[in-house]
């Protein structure tokens, strides 16, 4: 590809979140603070989801990266307002498919010989296309195939991908760069980082030997569960480039007519497919991390008993991106769920700060009463009975736990994020398969089995939670004798952040207040004197409410921060 084509591609991503930054800057910093905060709240909504659709448009005709993107931020519900991650939800990695002779010429370059030579057919017209690369249809040999199977899918990766990577991530990186200046963004997330871990990911999709290998591993641990399959690898025709693999396409998960009509019970799949997904997780710890409906099958198995009922199995397919889950993290997520299932809010705060997911300002009390209280209002329903919850129940539980719902003190380390987003795919999936899908149904043994495993295996646990308990009330003397000692000297202190943060808004209204009536008479004395002829007056008046507007618009809320905590 010319260096002028890369270039331009590197300008438009550039250009586009100039143009999103230098809006943002305009809506959101400088016309609240000169008093124009009521328009920046009317039209954010329709604002944050135009630029959303914008981005969705360019990520879709430029493809490479840049749709991995839009479906990376579409699971950022901790960073990213629902505008956004609603508006890039429905992104899929599906774009035009390149023209065949430049496919056959990577795929012949790669593997060192012609296609005819190494299949003794091939179908033109791709299975699929996306973003990195493309599949098509092929019949091996039956030599080539060890009579085991002959009918094969190949995966061609595009011309030029590996310069158009590395175009999209350096711009990506700059656009980074913007980010990490912006304190509410730099304190919930390292955006260096997270680029550096999804440049990683993006690189490891395009070494398709490493899928392979990846597939083999995944096999490996399903190999005792016959309802989960996986397509197998023809290493003799495989290259980093070029992937062939069993065929094994099926009904699409998502083909809810398709699964009915094969009698299978949806219900049934919705159940499976989240218990093998437990079992990934908390178990193994190594994931199938890209669970979209084009990646995973139901394939129907004929009966062999004769009964007349379909059996079926569940097929993975495209093990580009996969999450690994360390022991540490392992414990703190099986933690998290045995709090869950236990419905145990203060351990599953404990958890949380196990896991590195709370800011450090974060009130654990309060964050404990708010997880007990969603406990009481969402824990045992179905998918179907949470959606008819009465919307005054939520507006209560917002009002009641305000502080929280403003200050949202949560954030989502790197090791979570790939999780975090293949968890929020499949509980879509399971919610398509089974309207009432009930995930606390499915939770409740699994972190019960946790909890038995946990305990009769390590007849320590029971001593640690002794421990811990008459550490607490052995302790609890000392603190009473402090708290009043601190109370007799007059020393006792008590944070109240809702009352700081009101007298901070107060005395940045205050002062906004001050400079807008200070600009308004100096703007307003400049033309009376420029009226009167006294144009020298006139102009320093002019510059002087200048001075003004632009003290009030940046630099009037400075005196207001002592008043944090």
């Amino acid at each position: 590809m010319k260096a002028s084509q890369l270039r331009s591609r590197y300008w438009r991503i550039m250009a586009f979140f100039a143009r999103a930054t230098l809006g943002f800057i305009f809506w959101e910093l400088f016309l609240p603070r000169i008093g124009l905060r009521g328009l920046t709240r009317r039209t954010r909504s329709n604002r944050y989801r135009r630029v959303a659709a914008q981005f969705r448009s360019l990520a879709i005709r430029m493809g490479g990266v840049m749709i991995k993107v839009g479906q990376f931020l579409s699971s950022r519900l901790d960073v990213l307002p629902p505008e956004i991650t609603g508006e890039l939800s429905g992104l899929q990695d599906e774009v035009p498919p390149e023209k065949f002779e430049d496919i056959r010429r990577e795929a012949e370059t790669d593997l060192g010989a012609p296609l005819s030579e190494k299949f003794e057919s091939f179908d033109e017209t791709p299975l699929a296309a996306a973003s990195l690369g493309q599949v098509h249809r092929a019949r091996l040999c039956v030599a080539d195939a060890q009579g085991e199977f002959c009918n094969v899918v190949v995966k061609v990766q595009r011309p030029f991908i590996d310069q158009l990577i590395e175009v999209d991530l350096t711009a990506l990186r700059q656009v980074g760069r913007w980010l990490q200046k912006y304190p509410p963004v730099a304190k919930r997330v390292d955006v260096p980082s997270l680029l550096e871990e999804f440049s990683t990911i993006t690189r490891q999709e395009v070494d398709y030997l490493a899928e392979g290998h990846n597939a083999e591993t995944f096999t490996e641990y399903f190999k005792d569960v016959p309802r989960v399959h996986v397509p197998r690898v023809v290493w003799s025709h495989t290259s980093r480039k070029v992937l062939v693999l069993e065929d094994v396409f099926a009904i699409k998960i998502t083909d809810y007519n398709a699964i009915t009509a094969a009698g299978i019970d949806r219900a049934e799949v919705a159940n499976e497919l989240f218990e093998t997904y437990l079992k990934q997780i908390f178990e193994d710890g190594f994931f199938h991390a890209d669970p979209h409906p084009g990646n995973l099958f139901v394939t129907p198995v004929p009966n062999p008993q004769g009964s007349g009922k379909t059996d079926w199995r569940l097929t993975f397919v495209d093990f580009g991106m996969v999450g690994h889950v360390p022991e540490n993290l392992r414990l703190g997520l099986r933690e998290m769920l045995i709090s869950v299932g236990t419905k145990d809010a203060a351990r599953l705060v404990r958890v949380y700060q196990t896991l590195d997911v709370l800011l450090p300002s974060a009130d654990l009390k309060l964050i404990e009463q708010a997880e007990a209280e969603l406990f009481d209002l969402f824990w045992g329903k179905s998918m179907s009975e949470l959606r008819k919850i009465n919307h005054a129940e939520m507006f209560r539980f917002a009002d009641k736990f305000r502080e929280l719902m403003y200050t949202m003190p949560f954030q989502l380390p790197q090791n979570l994020l790939m999780l975090g987003r293949t968890v929020a795919i499949l509980s879509g999936m399971c919610t398509g398969l089974n309207p009432d899908f009930n995930l606390w149904a499915q939770l409740s043994p699994y972190a019960g089995k946790l909890v038995s495993d946990e305990v009769g295996s390590n007849w320590r646990v029971w001593v640690d939670e002794v421990v811990n308990v008459l550490k607490e009330l052995v302790a609890l003397p000392s603190q009473t004798g402090r708290v009043l000692s601190q109370m007799e000297r007059g020393d006792l202190t008590v944070q109240v952040p809702a009352v700081s943060r009101q007298m901070g808004s107060l005395e940045k209204a205050i002062n906004r207040l001050t400079g807008s009536v200070i600009f308004a008479a100096l703007l307003l004395g400049g033309i009376m004197l420029y009226g009167d002829g006294k144009e020298l007056l006139a102009y320093i008046l002019f510059g002087c409410s200048g001075l003004a507007l632009i003290w009030t618009a940046f630099f009037s809320r400075a005196g207001s921060r002592r008043f944090h905590p």
